[in-house]
Protein backbone atom coordinates (compact mmCIF):
# COMPACT_ATOMS: atom_id res chain seq x y z
CA UNK A 1 0.00 0.00 0.00
CA UNK A 2 1.71 3.53 -0.40
CA UNK A 3 0.37 6.11 2.03
CA UNK A 4 -0.53 9.91 0.34
CA UNK A 5 2.30 12.70 -0.20
CA UNK A 6 3.50 13.51 2.74
CA UNK A 7 2.70 17.41 2.05
CA UNK A 8 -0.45 16.26 3.48
CA UNK A 9 0.66 15.11 6.86
CA UNK A 10 2.69 17.24 9.53
CA UNK A 11 4.83 14.92 11.42
CA UNK A 12 4.34 13.82 14.24
CA UNK A 13 0.80 13.19 14.04
CA UNK A 14 -2.23 10.61 15.00
CA UNK A 15 -2.63 8.16 12.35
CA UNK A 16 -4.93 5.12 12.61
CA UNK A 17 -4.18 1.93 10.80
CA UNK A 18 -6.69 -0.50 10.20
CA UNK A 19 -6.12 -4.14 9.16
CA UNK A 20 -9.25 -6.96 8.46
CA UNK A 21 -9.16 -10.75 9.00
CA UNK A 22 -10.76 -13.51 9.49
CA UNK A 23 -12.15 -13.33 13.28
CA UNK A 24 -9.86 -15.46 16.13
CA UNK A 25 -9.06 -15.35 19.19
CA UNK A 26 -5.62 -14.14 18.36
CA UNK A 27 -5.71 -11.71 15.40
CA UNK A 28 -6.03 -8.54 17.29
CA UNK A 29 -2.67 -9.01 19.19
CA UNK A 30 -0.94 -10.16 15.83
CA UNK A 31 -1.84 -6.56 14.40
CA UNK A 32 -0.78 -4.80 17.28
CA UNK A 33 2.97 -6.76 17.61
CA UNK A 34 3.54 -5.90 13.99
CA UNK A 35 2.69 -2.30 14.52
CA UNK A 36 4.52 -1.89 17.69
CA UNK A 37 7.53 -2.88 15.90
CA UNK A 38 7.29 0.30 14.02
CA UNK A 39 5.53 2.36 16.75
CA UNK A 40 6.62 0.76 20.19
CA UNK A 41 4.86 3.69 22.21
CA UNK A 42 1.45 3.00 21.70
CA UNK A 43 -1.23 5.60 23.72
CA UNK A 44 -3.69 3.50 26.40
CA UNK A 45 -6.93 3.24 24.48
CA UNK A 46 -5.21 3.24 20.69
CA UNK A 47 -6.26 -0.35 19.64
CA UNK A 48 -10.03 -1.14 19.31
CA UNK A 49 -11.66 -4.10 17.39
CA UNK A 50 -14.73 -4.82 15.77
CA UNK A 51 -16.69 -7.56 14.28
CA UNK A 52 -18.63 -8.21 11.07
CA UNK A 53 -22.09 -8.48 11.24
CA UNK A 54 -21.88 -12.02 10.67
CA UNK A 55 -18.59 -12.71 13.07
CA UNK A 56 -16.88 -13.74 10.49
CA UNK A 57 -14.54 -11.21 10.51
CA UNK A 58 -12.25 -9.21 13.11
CA UNK A 59 -11.18 -5.56 12.00
CA UNK A 60 -8.74 -3.97 14.36
CA UNK A 61 -7.74 -0.30 14.07
CA UNK A 62 -4.55 1.08 16.20
CA UNK A 63 -4.01 4.02 16.39
CA UNK A 64 -0.39 5.45 16.62
CA UNK A 65 1.66 8.79 16.69
CA UNK A 66 3.37 8.74 13.09
CA UNK A 67 6.90 10.53 12.96
CA UNK A 68 7.55 9.55 9.12
CA UNK A 69 6.28 8.10 6.09
CA UNK A 70 8.39 5.84 6.41
CA UNK A 71 7.55 4.44 9.44
CA UNK A 72 4.02 3.93 7.79
CA UNK A 73 4.96 2.69 4.64
CA UNK A 74 7.01 -0.37 7.12
CA UNK A 75 4.02 -0.70 9.03
CA UNK A 76 1.71 -1.23 6.12
CA UNK A 77 4.38 -3.67 4.26
CA UNK A 78 4.44 -5.81 7.38
CA UNK A 79 0.67 -6.05 7.66
CA UNK A 80 0.79 -6.84 4.27
CA UNK A 81 3.13 -9.51 4.22
CA UNK A 82 0.95 -11.11 7.18
CA UNK A 83 -0.83 -14.05 5.75
CA UNK A 84 -3.79 -13.33 8.80
CA UNK A 85 -4.20 -10.09 7.21
CA UNK A 86 -6.83 -9.64 4.54
CA UNK A 87 -6.64 -6.08 4.14
CA UNK A 88 -4.83 -3.02 5.58
CA UNK A 89 -5.91 0.17 5.15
Amino acid sequence: MQIPDDSLFNFPCDFPIKAMGHASEHFDAVVVAIIRRHAPDLAEGAVSTRASAGGKYLSVTVTITAVSRAQLDAIYNDLVACDQVLMAF
